[in-house]
């Protein structure tokens, strides 16, 4: 939670004048029960009306510049707390995107929607309370025990019982709702999630009828959360009463003391009033103070989640940290692990050399033992039945995952020594699931080139078969693309992912079963275009063996691991998986 505290560096008098106009608030609301005293004591019993006037007068200005007071700190309190939180909102933004694929699924999607939004908007609130109440609230209640030392020691006594009791009572509850607050935002990620995922599966919910199923499931982490919430609000809403019985003892035993100080001379009825409004203040404030501090332990629990992201280190980054001596003694012992500047002997271009691949939490390997070279300018293509490891694969190229064990070298070296940036630009990649941005055909295309011109955008489209999309638009590349494309078919979304791809220029272009919602016409026009590409390595991962069958190399996966290495012809002949496909698929 400490480290998040540098994102108030550039707030740094806002977060001290918020204080301290507090401080100036609290200062004069002290005065008043002074004032009162006085009156009582000596402007009534002497019926002097201009010394009345007077003292409601200097009431008025005392509540007008503590007005005045609260009103700027409250500015800027919040000025201090947005900044804040705009700023952490963007730190957090910016980490989670360098974070490598395997990091965000170890954490989930849905819980780093929930630590964006919920647990920083508590932090926002944590930080605006804070600097609003933090210092207010204990000026208040140790200078009203002061001032209620200066009128009489005797029955200020009661103050010096009463408030190590209440610090007692913040103290423990705090203690106490912390892990419960943490647990809360861990429930509330389930919801989220679940509310998530069901909204991207409306389709399939409703194409299987299973709308009742989900709702149940829903509840049933909708009812866990409720639970936790009423299980850590029994605690919060122990401190209001407990803070009125204590501090209600301690008036009934002011009262009683003043009463018998009073009779025998000792003090005056306006000093019994001062001091029974001081211990009044003392109530008003720590039933504050009391609220301040559940929203603190909020606060701290949401930052502490926070911090977590922000802490988390690319799977890549840690396993180099923590296994740095073993990888450099594997490296002095392992050939093909020596540092390289140059293409790998053969004119080998990218090298996969008993790379395997297991994800986050996962038993098994997804991918075991994969050794295959591609030359530059190669078209691969990659086949296997569905589950068979066919986009992980392709993933490892330009580093979402990394080999678990094993290496990926590209050019001669290892792909976990590039910078991140430094492997994507030589990439261009169409996932498998075709994904368009808010904006327009143009904003999503400069996704590739940002200072791509008009007719390289042009170019990309005619090789992507996606011309004619463009151009039965009316305002052609300035058409309005809305949120996930979804004012385009699923065949135009592929060809725009891949025109996207393709304006970038990239030295490797992977394509992961992007043409699967195209028909055969039109698959065979595209890969005829992209067959025209000189110097541009190609994998093609595919379903159909028709879009991979004139490529320079097909890779066979069965269950993470490869069964077949060759040509369309070779592979006919030496690998059964792979014309079982073929057969199916090619002959009638």
């Amino acid at each position: 939670m400490k480290s998040l505290l540098k994102f108030l560096k550039n707030y740094k008098k806002e977060s001290v004048l918020a204080p301290l106009f507090k401080l100036l608030e609290a200062s004069f609301e002290l005065f008043v029960p002074l004032v009162i005293s006085r009156i009582i004591d000596v402007a009534i019993p002497g019926k002097d009306h201009p010394m009345i006037i007077k003292m409601g007068l200097v009431l008025v200005g005392l509540a007008l510049i503590g007005m005045v007071a609260a009103i700027t700190a409250q500015f800027f309190a919040a000025k201090a707390a947005v900044g804040f939180s705009t700023e952490l909102r963007e730190a957090v933004f910016s980490h989670i995107q360098t974070l490598d694929f395997t990091s965000i699924d170890k954490i989930g999607t849905s819980t780093l929607i929930t630590r964006m939004t919920s647990d920083i908007n508590q932090l926002q609130n944590g930080v605006n309370m804070v600097l609003r109440l933090f210092l207010r609230s204990p000026i208040v209640v140790f200078g009203a025990m002061i001032m209620a030392f200066t009128i009489d020691v005797k029955a200020a006594l009661v103050f010096v019982v009463t408030i190590p009791l209440l610090a007692v009572v913040v103290y423990g509850i705090m203690l106490l709702t912390m892990p419960l607050y943490k647990r809360v935002q861990g429930n509330l990620d389930k919801v989220l999630g679940h509310t998530r995922e069901n909204l991207t599966g409306v389709r399939v919910i409703r194409a299987f009828r299973l709308e009742k199923k989900e709702l149940k499931d829903f509840e049933f982490d909708n009812r866990v959360l409720t639970k936790a919430q009423t299980h850590v609000a029994r605690f919060s809403a122990l401190s209001n009463p407990l803070t009125y019985v204590i501090v209600n003892g301690a008036l009934i035993a002011l009262i009683y003391i003043g009463g018998v100080r009073v009779n025998i001379g000792d003090l005056t009825q306006g000093q019994v009033v001062a001091i029974v409004n001081y211990m009044s203040q003392i109530l008003v404030e720590l039933i504050k103070f009391a609220d301040l501090i559940v929203l603190i332990t909020k606060a701290i629990a949401c930052g502490d989640r926070v911090e977590a992201v922000l802490k988390t280190r690319n799977a890549a980054d840690a396993r180099e940290k923590d296994d740095a001596d073993n990888k450099a003694e594997s490296q002095a012992e392992n050939s093909f692990e020596k540092p390289c500047n140059e293409s790998a002997p053969g004119g080998e271009y990218i090298v996969f050399d008993h790379a395997s691949l297991k994800y986050a939490g996962a038993g098994d390997e997804t991918l075991t033992d994969i050794s295959f070279s591609v030359k530059k300018g190669e078209t691969i293509g990659i086949i296997g039945g569905t589950g068979s490891g066919k986009t992980s694969l392709v993933n490892m190229i330009p580093g979402f995952y990394k080999a678990t064990s094993g290496s990926v070298r590209i050019e001669g070296k290892n792909a976990d020594e590039y910078e991140s940036t430094e492997l994507l630009n030589k990439v261009g990649v169409v996932p498998q699931k075709a994904v368009l941005f808010k904006g327009t055909i143009r904003s999503n295309l400069l996704w590739g080139n940002e200072n791509a011109t008009d007719e390289e955008l042009w170019k990309a489209l005619d090789m992507a078969q996606a011309t004619e999309i463009v151009k039965g638009k009316e305002n052609g590349l300035d058409a309005v693309v809305e949120q996930n494309g979804r004012n385009f078919s699923g065949g135009q979304k592929q060809r725009l992912t891949i025109a996207r791809a393709l304006v970038k220029n990239p030295e490797i272009l992977i394509l992961d079963d992007s043409a699967s919602a195209l028909d055969y016409a039109t698959d065979a026009a595209l890969r005829k275009a992209i067959a025209s590409i000189s110097d541009t390595t190609v994998f093609i991962v595919s379903q159909r063996a028709s879009s991979i069958r004139n490529a320079d190399k097909i890779i066979v996966l069965d269950d993470g691991a490869v069964v077949g290495v060759g040509t369309n012809e070779e592979l006919l002949k030496t690998c059964e998986i792979y014309r079982e496909i073929y057969n199916t698929q090619v002959e009638t």
